[in-house]
């Protein structure tokens, strides 16, 4: 019984040590992958916002379409490169948030723009995998994790 109790002891012990950037990281690589890919699909084409511009929740259907499209365009590429490397990991989570609530009402809700079967499951996926980079921070494999350890020393 003292082996098993060991083994699980140990187990716990390297899941702990993993799960200081393992998890975080993980988050941000895959939601850089989805944004990354998104900005760069709004990089390389044509400004389709405005056919939804009526769609855009207040204030953001106050904002021209060519702004809007080049925010959205650049929040996603600057967003993903510094969630892959955790460069103000909790700005640009935030950013993302707001700019996936905006994308979820205008593009995913339904309204005959729905891009997946079920407009709302996949932003809100997204939405939710932000939390934990936005309240817990990147985890200790990022920059973010370097800059504050050396402000605290």
């Amino acid at each position: 019984m003292g082996s098993l109790t060991s083994l699980g002891c140990a187990t716990t012990q390297l899941l702990d040590k993993l799960g200081t950037f393992a998890p975080q990281l993980a988050l941000r690589l895959f939601l850089a992958y989805e944004y990354g890919e998104a900005g760069i699909e709004k990089f390389k084409g044509e400004n389709w916002f405005g056919s939804i511009k009526e769609s855009f929740p207040f204030p953001f259907d106050a904002i021209p379409v060519e702004i809007s499209w080049f925010i959205s365009t650049y929040s996603e590429l600057i967003g993903a490169a510094a969630l892959i490397i955790g460069l103000g990991t909790r700005f640009f989570s935030a950013t993302l948030i707001i700019l996936t609530v905006v994308a979820w009402i205008a593009v995913h809700a339904d309204n005959g723009y729905n891009v997946c079967s079920n407009g709302y499951k996949l932003p809100l996926m997204y939405l939710v995998m932000f939390l934990p980079l936005l309240f817990s921070g990147p985890g200790k494999a990022s920059v973010d994790h370097l800059i504050a350890k050396r402000c605290h020393s």
